[in-house]
This record gives structure tokens, C-alpha cells and sequence, in this order.
């Protein structure tokens, strides 16, 4: 394996507190055997606005916090990191163009802590300073990091200049390519589409957004857009306000369920449905919202649904639901399919809604409540198909390929009942 001969000792945790458009320092972040611990900073404990970074994972006190039993480091610290593609633009700072043998090189946490890009999903960001701030940040044109992501992809060099713009984007989380863009007051996302890719992806997910927002999810604005002659998703960023330089404190279901990126499969959502119970404001309409969602996804053959895609903001004391995001139709050799979160307490995960109608109870709400919610989805679907599919520029060949395959297969469907009216 291949590994870095300089593994940063530690890490300065800064973070943007609720209402605030600068940051300050939190804590320290330290290597403590196979894990990594944390420690609130002594300036931090005694501000009045400070609040835990998240409850009950890092409480405010004094003294080393150690991660929970099965996690390498503390949920909300491992939220803020990169993912596979943004470890992906580290290692080929680090080694260049490193291609297949990128799968066996390890620089460790933090490392890819302090060097994925500052302007990160959520409020916080990491340093080698514990008094001065400097982003790392970039800038580049739409044309130019999608370009440099297909180079990145072939394993192939490309200019120093953009290699910035590119890791400025780097920790955001997913697999998939993408970049951080500015355009006026908005904070995008682009996702661009990838020369491996089996069916259009990028588009896929557009036409999914489109129709998420028609029948009445709260989700992340979309838009769908092309360069150098590839499908680019722009999404805008639920994470910043209409306040310049404001951030909002972020956790993944992952974090909320006390769970890493190795035991995801164990993650359910009629567990995230208790802890919605528990700690979220508003928890009856958040309840409801995830119910849809859930249905949703059935509906637009996302199976990809695991607990890193499904997020909340945390105020230091409560929890909201964030807008959905990253609802894409999922490839499938045959009729039969399952979610990546079991629906029910019993453990069933079948994309199907008869299902989640006998789910529902764990979601409050009763059979006629459930079947209500799947009546309204499946008619907005059906009826604004061809209206969603033209925002989205599916060509005939596209809309074939998704339609009743992963929209609206027919094993969704299989057995179930309309709400009597």
C-alpha cells in the first residue's frame, strides 16, 4: 500500500456557529491509537454562544472526547471529510496521475482532513493553525473542472491552476465527479457525468429532483445544464443562507444512528423515524415528509438510499430535516429490487409501497394516511412524466430506458391497493 511519509499529528476543528459568517476555533483533533479523539478548545468552552458540535457525540466539556464504540472518529467530524472522489483529487495531488493504483493508497484522515477544500458540506472546517484561518479554496470555470474531472478520471495530468479549482470541491462527499461553483450569491454544486457511466445519470437524476419537487418533497433545487458536450447537474447548496458567508451545522442519518460507512448497511428507517421522535422539531410533519421519500424513492427506482443520503441540521440543540438530495434512478437486471434501509420494523426493505403501507405505522400515520400520500405520488408521476422528462432534455431513447424500468417498475406496484375513497 502506498502512504504518505507525512501524516499530519493533528487537527484544528473550526466551525461557523448558527447565525455567524466567520469562524472560530472549536477543538483539537489527535491520533489516539487506531482512533481519533477530540478536545474542545479552552477559548471555545468559555464563549456564550458555543454549542456542542453535535449531541450526544461530542458534549461540550473539558477533557478528551473519544469516538463511540465501532466508529474511527466522531460522526460529525467524518460528515465534514471527503468522499471517494474527493479522496480521490487528494491522492492525485499527492501522486499525480495515479490511475488504477489509486485503490491501494491510504493518506490517512486527517490528512484528508486538512486538505480537502474549505468550503465543505455543513459549518466546519479543519487547520494546521489554532488562531489563524486561512481557506483553501479555488476557482474555475464550469468548462474548466469538468475538463479536468474527465482528465482526473482517465488518470491523466492537467494544469496546476485548475488542480486548485478541482480540490476546492473536493470534500464534498459521493463517488461521483463533481465541483464547487459561484454564480452571483448562489453556491452550486455540479455534478458531471462520467465516461463509465451505463445510462445517463446526470440526467436520470434531474428528471428524479424534478419530479420529487412535483409532488410536493422538500428538495434541493436543481437545474440541468451541458458542458463540453456532457450532462452537468447543477444543485444549489441547502447548506449556506441567503447571509454571505453564513453555514449551517450538518449531520448525515449515519452520524444520527451512531454508525461509520462500514456498519451503513445495518442503518434502518424506522430507526431514523424513532430518532425523528425524539429529536427533531416538528417531529408528526418531519415523520410524514420522510414516509413520502421513502415512497418516492420506490417509486423512481432509487435504491441507492443509504443513511450518508439523508441529512439534518443541528442548532445545538434540535434537529430539522435538510431538503432531499442526491435522488437518483438506480440501474436493475430484472423486476425485483430492495432499498439500501429497511422500511419496516419486521425488516422489510422490498422496493415496494403495499409495504410501506404496512410500515406506516412506525411513520404515525395510519393505512389511509399511507395509501393518501401513494395515491397523490403515483398520479403526479404519471401525469407529469412527459413535463418533468422535457425539463430535463431525456431524448425518446432516455425516457424508454427509464420509464416503467426504473420509474414506476411494476414490481412497485405489484399488489398493492388504492386508498378507498
Amino acid at each position: 500500500m502506498m502512504t504518505s511519509n507525512h501524516a499530519p499529528p493533528r487537527a484544528y476543528v473550526w466551525v461557523w456557529l448558527p447565525g455567524a459568517t466567520e469562524p472560530v476555533v472549536a477543538g483539537l483533533l489527535e491520533p489516539a491509537g487506531d482512533t481519533v479523539v477530540f478536545n474542545y478548545a479552552r477559548s471555545y468552552l468559555a464563549r456564550d454562544n458555543a454549542i456542542s458540535l453535535y449531541e450526544p457525540e461530542l458534549p461540550l466539556g473539558k477533557g478528551r472526547i473519544r469516538p463511540f464504540a465501532g466508529l474511527r472518529v466522531a460522526g460529525c467530524i467524518s460528515d465534514a471529510g471527503p468522499d471517494a472522489w474527493g479522496q480521490r483529487v487528494i491522492i492525485h495531488r499527492h501522486f499525480g496521475a495515479v490511475g488504477r493504483d489509486r485503490d491501494s493508497i491510504e493518506l490517512g484522515l486527517l490528512t484528508y482532513l486538512l486538505e480537502s477544500g474549505s468550503d465543505r458540506i455543513g459549518a466546519l472546517d479543519f487547520q494546521t493553525s489554532s488562531d489563524t484561518y486561512v481557506p483553501r479554496i479555488g476557482n474555475g470555470t464550469l468548462e474548466e473542472l469538468r475538463f479536468a474531472a474527465e482528465r482526473l478520471e482517465a488518470g491523466e495530468p492537467f494544469s496546476p491552476s485548475i488542480d486548485g479549482a478541482l480540490l476546492h470541491g473536493s470534500s464534498i462527499g459521493g463517488a461521483r465527479p463533481k465541483a464547487l461553483l459561484e454564480d452571483g450569491d448562489r453556491k452550486l454544486i455540479a455534478k458531471f457525468s462520467s465516461s463509465t457511466d451505463p445510462y445517463p445519470v446526470v440526467k436520470a437524476e434531474a428528471v428524479a429532483m424534478d419530479l420529487a419537487r412535483r409532488v410536493g418533497l422538500n428538495v434541493a433545487a436543481t437545474e440541468i445544464t451541458t458542458s463540453l458536450g456532457r450532462d452537468v447537474l447543477l444543485i444549489d447548496r441547502f447548506d449556506r443562507t441567503a447571509i454571505p458567508g453564513e453555514r449551517r451545522m450538518l449531520v448525515s442519518a449515519l452520524t444520527l444512528l451512531e454508525l461509520d460507512e462500514m456498519a451503513g448497511r445495518y442503518a434502518t428507517y424506522f430507526e431514523l423515524a424513532d430518532m425523528i421522535r425524539k429529536r427533531f422539531i416538528s417531529p408528526l410533519e418531519t415523520l410524514r415528509e420522510l414516509f413520502s421519500r421513502i415512497v418516492f424513492n420506490i417509486c423512481v427506482g432509487n435504491t441507492d438510499d443509504h443513511a450518508r443520503n439523508h441529512a439534518a441540521f443541528w442548532d445545538g440543540s434540535m434537529l430539522t430535516l435538510s431538503p432531499a438530495y442526491d435522488i437518483c434512478p438506480q440501474t436493475r437486471s430484472g423486476g425485483e429490487a430492495a432499498q439500501a434501509m429497511a422500511i419496516g420494523r419486521d425488516g422489510f426493505r422490498l422496493s415496494q409501497l403495499e409495504g410501506c403501507v404496512t410500515a406506516a405505522e412506525a411513520y404515525l400515520l395510519t393505512e389511509a394516511g399511507a395509501r393518501e400520500i401513494i395515491d397523490q405520488q403515483l398520479l403526479v408521476i404519471n401525469d407529469q412524466w412527459l413535463d418533468a422528462a422535457d425539463a430535463s432534455h431525456l431524448t425518446e431513447a432516455e425516457r424508454n430506458l427509464l420509464w416503467n424500468r426504473q420509474i414506476l417498475n411494476p414490481f412497485a406496484t405489484d399488489g398493492y391497493t388504492r386508498r378507498v375513497q
